[in-house]
This record gives C-alpha cells, structure tokens and sequence, in this order.
C-alpha cells in the first residue's frame, strides 16, 4: 500500500537507542545488586564481615557459612528434612491448584456467556486493592470457625483462590484464543470441559507458566503465621530465620542460608522465563 502523502515516519537515531540500552543496563545491574551482595556475603569469612567500612565484594570466598547451617539446626526440635519436606509440600500442592482454580475461572470470565460474568470480574479486579494484612483477621476467623489451626490447610487454601492469577489468565485468554476455534469445537460436539483441558490450557501455556513461577516463589518462602503452633507443620524459611538471631557472628550463615533457599526460585524461573516475557507482552494487548 502506497505512503499516505505528507505520512512521516519517527524512528529513534543511534544515539537514541545507545542512551535506551544504557539506561536498560544500568536499571537491569542496579536491580541485581541485592541478590550479588546475598551471594558475596554468604561467602565471606567472618573477619570479612566484620570489616568497616563493610566490602561489597568478597576477598577470600570460603564455604565454612554454608558448612555451619546443619551444625546450627543441630539444636531444632524438629529434623530438618521434616521443615523441608513441610516447604516442598505447600509449594507444589498449593501451585498446582492455585493454576488448576485460575485458568478454570478465567476460562469461564473469557469464553463463557454466564449473564453477569463482567460484574463478577470488576469485583475481582477491586479485589487486587486488598493485600496479605488485611485479609489477616478475617481468615484467621474463618480458619478457627472450620477447626483448621495447626493443619496444613491455612497455607494451602489462601493460595487457591487468586484475583492475579484470573486476572492475567484472562488477558491471556482474551487476546490468544479466538472464539471461532471454540465455536468449530462446540459444534464437532466438544463440552466444556474437553474445550479448557484440550484447547485452553495447551494454548495458555505461557500464562499458567508465568503463575507457576509467581505462586511458587511465594508459597515456598511462607513462614506460619498466628495459625500454626505445632513445631512439625512449620516450613523450611521459618527453621533458617533462627539462623539470624545468633547476631553479626552468624550474619554470613544467615546470608548462605537466604542463598540456599533462592536455589529452588531460580530453577523456577529458568524453566519459566521465556513464557513469563511471552505472556508479559501478550496479556495486555487485546484486538
């Protein structure tokens, strides 16, 4: 098609796009400051640590920090192995259904014609106005009403039900399955459950992989709240924490110990990213 008459077309220069990428650079190496300081301290040997002015990098990396933590939990009521099968448990129960409960609704928000459905689906969207804190009281309420405490159901069931994790879903849904593609399937006899599991779901993938990454990174660094006392129902992170109270001298145990626990996030997020930047750029664009 020929350029309209007058039609002029914008383009950054080089300079331009250098002074992007630099400022890109700067904000990408800025935002991984934290996690290079975690690691370099986690192998910083104790005069290291008390050093002043404190060094960022470490000098003499040594593993004495990451050889201590079994010496430190030697003293726990509990078995280690028990706080870590505890953490495993919680993360991948409540991700897999925190995944099966969102695309399930977001497929019914998207595809479905239940009258009242947008409605349902601004109210979930002012639903993301509210965090952890407030919902505090009232799930703790709800968890005693129900005889809950102690068990293993006040991790898993906040974690099921998620505005986020509809929200994007939906998006996803929205702007990445045609209706035609179900209406040929509704009409070669599909239900509707056969259309979410063989249809939706295969092609969401990018987006439920995104939400895996999300509700495992938070569910495996939970630490029990007021709703569990018993020592054996407690997680991995809450065991490590007691780490930090030994003050400066187990500041680099503490530090190896926040490093360790990472480890599991950051397989995550290898085996997720490129569907996390797939869906990032997709879920927002609707035609």
């Amino acid at each position: 098609m020929a350029r309209r008459a007058g039609y002029k077309r914008y383009t950054r220069s080089t300079a331009g796009n250098i002074l992007f990428f630099f400022f890109l650079a700067v904000a990408g190496i800025f935002c991984t400051l934290p996690l290079i300081y975690s690691v370099c301290t986690a192998f910083k040997p104790l005069d290291e640590l008390l050093v002043f002015p404190p060094r960022f990098f470490v000098q003499r990396p040594t593993l004495e920090n990451f050889l201590q933590i079994p010496a430190l939990l030697e003293t726990l009521r509990v078995p280690l192995e028990r706080y870590l099968l505890n953490s495993v448990f919680i993360s991948v129960v409540s991700t897999v259904l925190h995944i099966i409960a969102a695309s399930m609704a977001a497929f019914a928000f998207s595809k479905s014609r239940v009258k009242g459905r947008t409605v349902i689906f601004l109210i979930i969207q002012f639903s993301l106005l509210y965090n952890s804190t407030t919902l505090g009281l009232p799930q703790y309420l709800i968890f005693s009403g129900l005889g809950m405490i102690d068990t293993f159901w006040v991790y898993i069931l906040p974690a099921i039900p998620s505005s986020m994790g509809a929200f994007l879903m939906k998006q996803y849904m929205d702007a990445s399955i045609p209706d035609t593609l179900l209406d040929a399937a509704r009409i070669d006899g599909a239900g509707v459950f056969r259309m979410y599991a063989q249809l939706a779901m295969p092609m969401c993938k990018p987006a439920w992989m995104t939400l895996i990454l999300f509700s495992f990174q938070s569910m495996w660094s939970v630490v029990p709240g007021g709703t569990i006392f018993k020592e054996e129902l407690k997680t991995l992170p809450y065991a490590l924490s007691s780490i930090a109270q030994g003050g400066i001298a187990r500041a680099g145990s503490a530090m190896a110990a926040t490093v360790a626990l990472m480890i599991p996030t950051i397989i995550v997020y290898f085996v997720t990213q490129s569907n996390v930047m797939e869906t990032m750029s997709t879920s927002g664009m609707k035609d």
